[in-house]
């Protein structure tokens, strides 16, 4: 510890110590000796042998001992040495509790045997500064009143020291404030204390709370301390009156607020606390009664409320007074003026008044034509009396101010009242107020219809298909117009615009309601005759004028399969058998005859296809099904039966098919036939009038004056018609014809079904059929039978067997 001092310094205090002792305790026996507390174990207090005389060699034998105290051996003696030494710590704290004096003695005997001898022995503890000065209580609490005078005096707890004399507590130190100081004071008994001295007034306003720091320090070196805070809490005392934020208000308020609404909330503040803070709110004696009926004041918290209807015509102005006052003892009040400015507000709406008003008007009315005329006011005055007057930007109408607060509705745009029959036209006037106020008219302006809409067609062009062999009368479409005008503009009459074809009017192959445009047939149409038909429809409402429309019509025939095919080739009488001879010797492949049948229906429907329907040996001949011709599948043999008979059905492509069939019979002869390559040294004196030949002339005769016939009645038609209609569908005779020449490229039919016939039959009897097409006419050709002796590129006129004819004329003839 601080305290302890070195064995060899206190060796020679002790030395000196008992020899002092030694002279004065010669009549007392008692061996006396001083130690600081506090010296560590182990420590040589004496050579306590010596000073009693003892002899060290007899000690263990003499059992020297020490008295124990308060159950503790503080000090023990060394059998070898003799020597006095420390057993355990000692504290002079612990041992002496009393600080009534400075002195602290441990007594003990100590015993030796053989003899017996007891010696005294007194100790004294001498303090050392090993405590520091302690506060009973850390915090020290004082309230003190801000009234309080300076130079009051404080007491405050002090300090207390273990330790005594100069190690005790000497001085106190107080922190810095500059509202308090210590003065130190000194008991009886030789004690320190400070007191609290209130050097200067408080102020609860400026500083609540104070907090210090008393320090207390013993006279021990080096010195030692012990601290307790102080902790000052000022006692709030009514001296601070209530103050509102501003000492004048100006407040705008708008005429008739409504009652209960805000119009300001005072605040007063007063600095003190508790009850002396708290403040209430009243009205001074300035205040008129008015004032007081039209506003509230509330006393708790300082708001004024509108207490009645405001208006600013009666008052424009309201001045008053309000006091604070606070709940201290001795009450202290604040004040504050108020003006309270109304605002005149907005509280008029603009009115329209509608002078003038045309309705209906005609939907064709010029642009910039007056509708209506109307009047604008405002009641206010200034901004709030100024009105602007205004419609729907959508509408085709635009306002024009006439006169002051007068303005005229007049037409902007054209008018149809086809898109918009009528209109609801909104007038909305608002004035300059803040805010603005507005108001509203609405009139309907209705359209009267003017006939300014043609008739219109859903399609500009129909096409309209119709099954051939229908039935006269039947429906064929309903062309229907639209008009969207009304009344008798929208009535619709339909009419079939004449066109004469062929002689024949229009209106006499169709006919068309003329109130509903149901369009009919009037006769059986045949695909074979007549084909389509071109013609226009007119769509005239009822109005002045009237207003009309067309539309063309497109009628097309659809073909049925009506027709059955029709075999030209091998030609026989109707029912008779066809009767052939071959030679027996005839190679595999060879041509035995060709069927040819024609189907005058369309090119789907005469598709002709050929089969054996019988046949009396099936692996002899074979027949195309597509061009009719049979050839032998073999050479003959002498097993096969003379007479052949062969049965050809021709079918159709229809649904149903349609059929002819053709039985040929045919005989095979011994006799050897040249071949057709050596016929051109036949000589032309053949006979040429053969049966065959016979009917096929009769035939081609009679086909020609047909012909020459219907050429002839056409020449005079055309000649009757000066300008015939660029807008007639085709004849049928073009019709056919230009179907008929298609077939001819791909099938024997029609007028090649007759140049196949003359070919087999002339070439039988020596003569060479050429076909060559007429110049300049299209698909007409000229079929000659020529010697075959006579070169390809020669004609005879005296011998030619002249048809002269088109792919029309063979159409007709079938």
């Amino acid at each position: 510890m601080e305290a302890h001092i070195s064995a060899q310094h206190w060796g020679r205090y002790v030395s000196v110590f008992l020899l002092f002792s030694a002279v004065l305790n010669t009549a007392s026996a008692v061996t006396h000796y001083s130690i600081p507390e506090e010296m560590e174990e182990g420590s040589v207090v004496a050579d306590l042998a010596a000073d009693l005389g003892l002899d060290v060699k007899t000690l263990s034998k003499r059992r020297i001992r020490l008295d124990v105290i308060a159950n503790k051996k503080y000090l023990d003696v060394n059998k070898e040495t003799g020597q006095l030494y420390i057993a355990e710590r000692i504290d002079r704290e612990f041992i002496c509790t009393t600080k009534t004096s400075t002195s602290c003695f441990l007594k003990m005997e100590a015993i030796v045997e053989n003899p017996q001898r007891i010696f005294y022995i007194e100790l004294e503890i001498m303090d050392i500064n090993d405590n520091a000065p302690n506060f009973r209580r850390d915090t020290i609490n004082l309230d003190l009143s801000e009234a309080t005078q300076a130079g009051e005096r404080f007491s405050v707890n002090n300090a207390v020291d273990l330790d005594v004399g100069a190690n005790s507590v000497k001085t106190y130190h107080l922190s810095d404030s500059d509202h308090f100081n210590i003065e130190i004071q000194t008991g009886r008994d030789g004690s320190k204390f400070a007191d609290l001295i209130l050097k200067k007034t408080l102020d609860r306003e400026q500083q609540a709370v104070h907090n210090l720091i008393l320090t207390a320090v013993d006279g021990g070196v080096p010195t030692r301390s012990g601290t307790a805070s102080i902790t000052v809490r000022v006692l709030d005392t009514n001296d601070n009156a209530p103050k509102f934020d501003k000492d004048n208000y100006k407040i705008d308020i708008m005429e008739n607020s409504p009652i209960g609404s805000l119009v300001v909330k005072l605040n007063a503040t007063d600095l003190d606390e508790g009850t002396n803070s708290e403040i209430l709110y009243s009205y001074s004696l300035y205040t008129s009664e008015k004032t007081q009926q039209t506003f509230h004041l509330n006393p708790n918290n300082g708001e004024i409320t509108v207490k009645e209807m405001i208006n600013y015509e009666d008052f424009r102005i309201y001045d008053m007074e309000v006091i604070a006052t606070d709940k201290g003892p001795n009450s202290l009040i604040g004040q504050c003026k108020l003006t309270i400015l109304v605002t005149d507000m907005n509280d008029n709406h603009p009115e329209i008044s509608i002078k003038s008003f045309q309705s209906p008007v005609k939907e064709d009315i010029p642009v910039d034509s007056v509708i209506a005329v109307v009047s604008v006011s405002d009641k206010d005055s200034g901004e709030n009396g100024i009105v602007d007057i205004r419609i729907a930007d959508t509408l085709p109408f635009a306002l024009r101010e006439s006169s002051d607060n007068y303005y005229e509705l007049v037409v902007s745009e054209p008018l149809d009242r086809e898109k918009v029959p009528e209109y609801d036209i909104t007038f909305t006037v608002t004035d300059r107020g803040s805010p603005p106020l507005s108001d509203n008219e609405t009139m309907t302006l209705e359209l009267l219809d003017v006939n300014d809409n043609v008739p219109q067609f859903p399609q500009s062009f129909y096409t309209i298909p119709v099954m051939e062999n229908n039935a006269p009368g039947a429906l064929l479409s309903s062309l229907t117009a639209f008009d969207p005008d009304l009344h008798e503009n929208q009535y619709l009459v339909y009419f079939i615009i004449e066109k004469e074809i062929v002689n024949t009017s229009m209106s006499m192959l169709f006919s068309i309601n003329p109130e509903n445009g149901n369009l009919y047939a009037l006769k059986t149409f045949d695909y074979e005759i007549e084909k389509e038909f071109l013609f226009h429809i007119e769509a005239r409402d009822s109005g002045v004028p009237p207003l009309s429309s067309n539309v063309t019509v497109h009628i097309i025939i659809v073909d049925q399969n009506d027709n059955p095919p029709v075999i030209v080739s091998p030609w026989r009488a109707h029912g008779s058998v066809v009767e052939e001879k071959i030679p027996r010797s005839t190679d595999k492949g060879s041509l035995v005859s060709k069927v040819i049948a024609i189907d005058t229906d369309s090119v789907q429907n005469s598709r002709i296809t050929y089969q054996f329907l019988q046949v009396t040996d099936a692996t002899l001949f074979s027949l195309d099904q597509y061009n009719g011709e049979i050839r032998t599948m073999r050479m003959f043999s002498y097993r096969d039966p003379r007479h052949q008979r062969l049965v050809v059905i021709a079918k159709d492509n229809g649904d149903p098919a349609l059929s002819a069939t053709v039985t040929i019979k045919l005989s095979t002869v011994e006799t050897a036939v040249k071949a057709y390559s050596d016929m051109t040294e036949v000589p032309l004196e053949y006979d040429i009038f053969s049966d065959l030949n016979l009917y096929l002339v009769i035939g081609l005769g009679s086909v020609s004056f047909l012909l020459l016939i219907t050429i002839l009645v056409t020449c005079v038609l055309k000649c009757q018609k000066p300008k015939p209609s660029k807008a007639a569908p085709p004849s049928r005779n073009s019709v056919i014809s230009d179907r008929n020449s298609t077939i001819a490229d791909s099938t024997l039919v029609s007028n090649d079904a007759y140049w196949y016939s003359l070919f087999l039959a002339e070439t039988r009897k020596g003569k060479l059929v050429v076909r060559q097409p007429v110049p300049k006419a299209g698909s007409r050709y000229i079929v000659s039978s020529l010697p075959r002796s006579t070169g390809l590129t020669e004609t005879s006129d005296s011998a030619a067997s002249t048809l002269q004819g088109s792919t029309t004329t063979g159409s007709s003839s079938s």
